[in-house]
């Protein structure tokens, strides 16, 4: 069974608003065996919709719209709905009795315009709507399937999780969709590709792999679609142990879990805690290290010294050694490392320092040139890198490649 989804909307189009409804659909579409086909943003404009409803209707089983379905005029969905349909407006008693429940079990009085959202398009079937006061609509014709729903996320999740989804599975045929996100980090899409061609070559006939890259790394996602689920969850949990033989060295998770939270969750399964000092991260190393729960059990605290007279009269950084060899170097970053650790009393340290830019570079250090450095009771491990990008993409490489370090430190990979 193929899906289409259209999200109704100038606001989406604008960019005033993201549209996090089709993310949720397709993951709970893929979870009952029903393969989304495309996703669709479209304006408030009759023509439009029709135009999109239209073209469509060859391509795919059912087509889910989300958004148009208020009191207001410029909420034009159920209208255009009739126009495709060739059909009219009806009052629904039904839905009558639940937008009248709904405003005097509150103690607000019933308006013309609510009154209305139970007029509906005669040849729907009524979906409950019981957190709101649109209904959504049900129609089916010449074979395919259509479910207009509001665009209000928590109304729209509640129509499809108590109605909509449990339909669909049973007309799905039973088939299956399971994905398995393997998160990679520390070499680039085409380099891991090579590195990983045979095994991807002999992934049996229902498995599929996608490459996902993103700041953090390069997420490797298998989906596999069949009718046996239990069969098809271990044949992907096979797949997944070949996988973390090839490539160890690289794989920072397994699911959807971010490398701030692996490598906190590492820290709390060793006991160790940790400490920052950071130059051109300004405080997002520390930031991000304390973004998940339970980061006080590890993280102790930080040192922004971004200015040299921070580095020497706080950290104790050499004088002679930042007139040498500069604040973007091997020699200060390492002691940035091990003197905020000894500061700051834990075992692990970490360092920063480089030029974000889009100013301050030089023929020798250019901008994106960045130093990060890990430091323990045993060792002090320093890596240079360079990030041929904005200020803020720069930042952002430097934070997940001083928190990867901190990973292979802690690992030994």
């Amino acid at each position: 069974m193929l899906a289409d989804i259209i999200t109704i909307g100038d606001e989406i189009l604008y960019g005033q608003i993201v549209d996090t409804n089709s993310a949720w659909l397709g993951t709970e579409l893929a979870k009952i065996g029903v393969k989304v086909r495309q996703i669709t943003s479209i304006s408030d404009n009759p023509d439009h919709i029709i135009e999109t409803l239209t073209a469509l209707k060859p391509l795919t089983d059912v087509i889910l719209i989300t958004g148009g379905l208020g009191p207001t005029k410029d909420d034009l969905t159920k209208h255009t709905l009739c126009r495709y349909f060739n059909t009219q407006l009806v009052m629904d008693e039904g839905s009558l009795e639940h937008v009248t429940s709904f405003f005097t079990s509150r103690g607000r009085e019933l308006t013309e315009l609510n009154r209305q959202q139970a007029l509906l398009p005669a040849n729907c079937k009524p979906v409950a709507n019981i957190l709101g006061t649109a209904p959504a609509m049900w129609f089916e014709e010449e074979g395919i399937i259509y479910i207009s729903m509001p665009g209000v996320p928590f109304e729209m999740k509640r129509i499809m999780t108590d109605t909509v989804l449990p339909e669909l599975q049973k007309r799905a045929g039973g088939n299956q969709i399971i994905h398995k996100v393997i998160q990679t980090i520390g070499i680039g899409e085409s380099f891991l590709a090579e590195k990983i061609a045979n095994w991807e070559d002999a992934l049996p006939a229902p498995i599929k792999l996608a490459y996902l890259p993103s700041l953090a790394g390069v997420r490797l996602r298998l989906t596999g679609q069949a009718a046996e689920t239990v069969d098809l969850e271990t044949q992907l949990n096979e797949q997944v142990e070949k996988l973390q033989t090839l490539i160890p060295e690289h794989i920072f998770a397994l699911g959807e879990i971010p490398l701030p939270e692996a490598v906190g969750n590492l820290l709390k399964e060793k006991g160790f805690t940790v400490a920052t000092a950071e130059s051109c991260t300004g405080g997002h190393l520390a930031h991000k290290l304390t973004s998940m729960a339970g980061s006080s059990e590890y993280f102790m605290g930080s040192v922004v010294a971004y200015h040299n007279h921070v580095k020497i009269n706080q950290l104790g950084i050499s004088a002679e050694d930042l007139a040498q060899y500069g604040a973007v170097s091997e020699e200060v970053v390492s002691q940035m490392a091990a003197n905020v650790r000894k500061l700051l009393n834990t075992d692990i340290g970490i360092a920063t320092s480089g030029i974000a830019g889009p100013g301050g570079g030089t023929t020798e250090k250019p901008v994106g040139t960045v130093w990060v450095a890990y430091a323990d009771a045993e060792k002090t491990v320093a890596k240079k890198i360079f990030y041929n990008k904005d200020r803020l993409l720069n930042i952002e490489y430097t934070t997940y490649t001083a928190l990867n370090l901190v990973r292979q430190a802690i690992l030994g990979v």
